[in-house]
């Protein structure tokens, strides 16, 4: 029986037929099922809207409360999630189903007004920050308009501006700047950097972030700092600040309520579509003025087609991680799948806010590893370094469907990464939501190592690196075009329904491509593998060594009063002694009464990191740790409920061998041709390239034989 299961018993709520997933369904609103939806009914501005942090120490128990259709935010720990409450309708719901929490922010709306507050007194006292454009105070999308064009201007030679091809719900184009050596001439074969923010509307830092970057490379490029020039000169570097073009301008420009009220549109998350499910009652009005409030629209990083329609995603058209209609069905979403299936894009970042990450592929645990996992994982820990954010893989918080990098990593083979900017607030004080967490200065985590400033100079040099991606080379005359291409049908994950119930997965196309134009001679095209990592297998490794034996855990003499912990340590091996791809602990107790006596666990690791938990209503509690370094591991005792000398708790640790590789064998190839000066194709040829991997074509405009 899964915890919610019991959790709803508990609280006296009886589930029949469907079991869990119609549980999660009847969370969910339809236009179908109720023309007011629970997320238009939950949110009101006669009560103070809290911030807790939900305790849900596992992966299950958060999905779980993603699934109850609360304001779950993005920011979550291995101790819970944090959820945003609005008045006692919301904390009842929580306390029905049987969780507990812990109250970060009282009142958000005394919050916001305080970090205004903050930010015109801090724009007061300075004439510019030591940021790379010296601003002091948010951008109105006018000021990313304006800034972009001010780049452009000062460095023509180096930038080149950027329109995607779609435009947003409401007319609006999407702009960016490319930025290199030569920037006009696109046909380059150079790899790309894409950096991008604000896909959600009120995560105004991502966009700040991402505009400071262009300053600082092309300011750096200027003075002549050899860093800038090496990335500038070997690779493409393309800044997005704004995808959400028209949820930005409403959020930006809204009156400051902050109480996440749906009429609070400063608060607004998501873009500006209707739904096809939604009720005739809330299809009026504008985008910035309609009766769902801030709650139309979809989430465009639940919209791409990777994985779509799976779990961590609302089919429900008023939640703010409502997925859309259908993969894809957005323009901005489609409008950044377009660009990143024309470029050679080896490394991808999209920023958000909040919660000092660094998170990778993949977003849902069923996944499997990515068969790139070392390499996701070093250059994620590298960019960690600098900010001092947690490195993990995406489903280690909670699943997630439809999400940027898990369509650009899984379908293009670029390494992709989210960003969750700064530990508290979509849109923090200036000074320390900006100004601290890019250049690493008090208080942010990354004070003194770098910050974000560091972390995209990472990304991008690993961007530029060969032993990352792929190289096609060889030789062609002037002026003829090599086209490297491919075109593969993918598959969603099985469609999650209103109902609950699970449909078979969608069908979608996707044709990646990339030019290059002769200059005469020998040539080097970056592309990444041919082989999708879709279909090329999942990571896992052969063991060098035996796992190591189990043992019994020592429990403390005595017993802790309710609510009081105990502790108690293990210790882990490492090569050459064993080779361990998990610890699992399990812990259990006699009872007669599982509510009755409750034992929750919780194991630090050696470097007093949280590790796993083990905080259900299970018996026996069972812990998995994958690949756990050697080293003294610590694990708390906590007496949650009824625990005696006669319900006292034993257990031992075991180990096991590290999962194996899976290969599939499958192999896959970019499709290769020469184009005359004419345009007329003269040689085409299939070419496999693995990742780290450089293949020589020799001259490629050989004329085909007849």
């Amino acid at each position: 029986m899964s915890t919610l299961h019991t959790r709803l018993r508990k609280a006296g709520i009886v589930i029949l037929g469907g079991g869990l997933a119609t549980a999660m369904a009847s969370t969910v609103s339809t236009a179908a099922e109720d023309s007011t939806p629970r997320e238009i009914q939950q949110v009101s501005t006669d009560e103070t809207t809290s911030l807790v942090m939900v305790d849900a120490p596992t992966v299950e128990e958060r999905n779980e409360v993603i699934a109850l259709g609360l304001d779950a935010t993005e920011h979550a720990t291995e101790r819970g999630i944090a959820v945003v409450l609005h008045g006692a309708a919301d904390a009842q719901r929580l306390r029905e189903a049987g969780y507990t929490w812990r109250v970060k922010v009282r009142d958000l709306e005394a919050q916001a007004k305080a970090n205004r507050k903050a930010d015109r007194a801090y724009a007061a006292s300075v004439e510019e920050s030591p940021l790379p454009s010296g601003r002091t105070a948010y951008r109105t999308y006018d000021d990313y308009v304006a800034d972009l064009a001010l780049l452009a201007e000062q460095y023509p030679a180096l930038t080149k501006p950027l329109t995607l091809e779609n435009e947003t719900v409401l007319g609006e184009e999407i702009r960016g700047l490319e930025i290199s050596t030569r920037a006009d001439t696109v046909k380059d074969g150079k790899p790309v950097f894409l950096l991008m923010g604000a896909h959600h509307a009120r995560e105004w830092p991502s966009a700040e972030h991402t505009i400071e970057f262009g300053f600082d490379l092309l300011e750096s490029y200027a003075d002549g700092e050899a860093r800038a020039r090496a990335i500038l000169a070997d690779s493409r570097v393309v800044i997005v600040p704004v995808v959400n073009v028209d949820g930005f301008k409403i959020s930006r420009d809204a009156a400051p309520l902050g109480d996440f009220s749906r009429f609070d549109y400063e608060m607004k998350r998501k873009n500006c579509a209707i739904s096809t499910f939604t009720s005739p009652a809330f299809l009026g009005g504008t985008c910035a003025d309609n009766p769902a409030g801030r709650l139309r629209g979809t989430d465009l990083n639940r919209n791409y087609p990777g994985f779509w329609g799976g779990g961590g995603a609302s089919t429900s058209w008023s939640s703010d991680t409502f997925r859309g209609d259908s993969p894809g069905s957005e323009p901005e979403s489609d409008a950044v799948r377009k660009f990143i299936s024309e470029r050679a894009v080896t490394v991808m970042i999209s920023n958000h806010t909040f919660s000092n990450l660094v998170l990778r592929p993949p977003a849902i645990a069923a996944t499997g590893k990515a068969p790139d996992e070392p390499q996701l994982k070093t250059l994620g820990d590298s960019m960690a370094a600098a900010n001092q954010y947690t490195s993990q893989a995406s489903y280690q918080l909670y699943d997630t469907s439809g999400s940027t990098e898990d369509w650009s990593y899984w379908i293009t083979g670029g390494l992709g990464y989210t960003f969750e900017i700064g530990t508290e607030g979509f849109h923090p004080d200036y000074e320390s939501g900006v100004v601290a967490e890019y250049l690493g200065l008090e208080p942010a985590a990354g004070a003194g190592e770098g910050g974000n400033q560091e972390s995209y100079y990472r990304a991008a040099e690993a961007a530029l690196d060969p032993a990352l991606h792929s190289q096609i080379t060889g030789t062609a005359p002037t002026k003829h075009t090599i086209t490297v291409r491919k075109h593969h049908v993918s598959p969603t994950s099985p469609v999650i329904q209103p109902d609950g119930s699970i449909g078979q997965p969608l069908l979608y196309e996707d044709t990646l491509s990339s030019e290059y134009v002769s200059t005469g001679g020998a040539f080097t095209i970056d592309v990444n593998p041919s082989t999708r990592p879709l279909v090329a297998g999942r990571y896992g490794r052969l063991p060098e060594a035996d796992p190591q034996a189990p043992a019994t855990l020592t429990n403390p003499a005595g017993v802790p009063a309710v609510g009081a912990s105990e502790f108690t340590t293990f210790e882990v091996q490492g090569l050459p002694d064993a080779d361990n791809g998990y610890a699992v602990v399990s812990i259990s107790w006699p009872t007669v009464d599982a509510e009755a006596q409750d034992w929750d666990f919780f194991v630090i690791g050696p470097d007093g990191e949280a590790v796993g938990s083990g905080a259900t209503l299970a018996n026996p509690e069972v812990i998995r740790i994958p690949d756990p370094v050697a080293g003294t591991y610590t694990i708390e005792a906590n007496n949650y409920a009824g625990g005696t000398a006669e319900h006292d708790w034993s257990g031992e640790v075991s180990f096991e061998s590290p999962d194996p590789p899976i290969d599939t064998g499958i192999k896959e190839a970019w499709l290769v041709s020469c184009a005359d000066k004419r345009g007329d194709v003269i040689n085409t040829r299939e070419v496999i390239v693995d990742r780290g991997q450089a293949v020589d074509i020799g001259n490629a405009c050989r004329p085909l034989k007849q």
